[in-house]
């Protein structure tokens, strides 16, 4: 039997893991109402068509720019400033009127949710559409107010599709459209392969890399229903496990860049599961820099989100340039103790490298 690769890769797309099927570890977690799509973009879309508002929908501006021109097919799309600073939506930025919609979002699960229910609450002819996607099962998603919330299960979760789509106030939902996309049974094949490549199986990856994209691509939107293996694993996963294990890793990552750090702070979910360890860079060409670094060593860490000025962008230049710097450590539930350790040496030498060739020092800032 062919040796396991000889560097563990850390990061890209999931693969299948029946170790955390642990069985009922879901069920009381999820909303007894909702709709599961294939995607959290499709059901975005399903969502704008029913409530069918006469005005413009109002999207963070920094934020994946693929589903907010998808949106933009539905109702016009305007934005208000939040970066990723930690700081939240800027509020004088967010300048609604009647049949106006508002995508809320969870950052990088990092944010407890505190401000919008209060918006909410002084807003309260203004749908608010929260994304949950970085934290599905937060204590914000959990107590949320807002009149719809969605979560992209397959950011977080070992499952091949899935859009969960709920109304914390108990509006009416939109069902999906038409049968399961092709593109998740793709997607679980790759799934399967890259099981057993991990498990040193002659499976060549390029076999399980060429699913993964072919089924994203066609998987991209769909408003269709989840597939028959999401919808039946999803009650069965280990989701405290899940998140508990990735919350730890990537404050141990922290902690290994950073020295101890406190946990908790203001404006923080004291629940929340934070969404992988984004990363700002002092310059764009750092940022990619550290992307090749990283990649070498088979680590593959993605970039939340990139801005075309050239094509759709939110028009935000501060957001723009946030995006230009940005990378996310792909810290997770997968990630072992030697894991942490190596993405932490492998950005601490960067930084150590570009500190010496650099008259002004080199911060990277998480």
């Amino acid at each position: 039997m062919p040796p396991e690769p000889a560097v563990r890769e850390i990061g890209s797309e999931f693969h299948w893991d029946p170790a955390v099927l642990t069985g009922g570890g879901l069920p009381g977690w999820l909303p007894s109402r909702r709709e599961l799509f294939a995607t959290g973009c499709g059901a975005l879309r399903a969502l704008l068509r029913l409530l069918a508002p006469g005005g413009r929908l109002h999207v963070p501006s920094y934020f994946c720019m693929g589903v907010a021109e998808a949106l933009a097919e539905c109702l016009p799309v305007t934005y208000y400033r939040q970066l990723p600073d930690g700081r939240g939506p800027r509020w004088e930025t967010l300048r609604t009127r009647p049949g106006d919609v508002v995508l809320a979002q969870n950052l990088f699960g990092r944010e407890d949710g505190a401000g919008w229910t209060a918006w909410i609450g002084a807003h309260p002819a203004i749908p608010v559409i929260e994304d949950h996607s970085h934290d599905p099962f937060s204590g914000w998603a959990r107590t949320s107010t807002a009149a719809y919330a969605v979560a992209s299960l397959r950011k977080t979760l070992p499952v091949p599709d899935g859009g969960l789509l709920w109304s914390p106030v108990g509006r009416e939902l939109p069902g999906t459209e038409g049968p399961e996309s092709p593109g998740a049974a793709e997607k679980l094949a790759a799934m399967l392969l890259k099981g057993g490549w991990l498990a040193g199986q002659p499976v060549p990856k390029e076999s399980f890399r060429v699913l993964q994209r072919r089924g994203e691509g066609t998987l991209l939107g769909s408003a269709g229903p989840a597939s028959t293996v999401t919808a039946a694993v999803l009650p069965m996963l280990d989701v405290p496990g899940i998140r508990a294990a990735g919350s730890r890793n990537v404050e141990a990552v922290r902690n290994g860049l950073y020295g101890r750090t406190k946990s908790g702070s203001s404006g923080r979910d004291s629940d929340a599961a934070p969404f992988r360890l984004p990363l700002a860079l002092p310059s764009e060409s750092d940022r990619d820099a550290l992307l090749v670094r990283l990649a070498e060593n088979a680590i593959f860490a993605p970039v939340h989100w990139r801005q075309d000025r050239r094509g759709w962008w939110s028009g935000d230049h501060e957001a723009a340039a946030w995006a230009d710097r940005m990378l996310t450590l792909p810290v997770d539930h997968r990630c072992s103790p030697g894991d942490v350790c190596r993405i932490v040496d492998v950005v601490t030498e960067f930084t150590a490298q570009a500190s010496r060739e650099s008259k002004t020092g080199h911060i990277i800032r998480a």
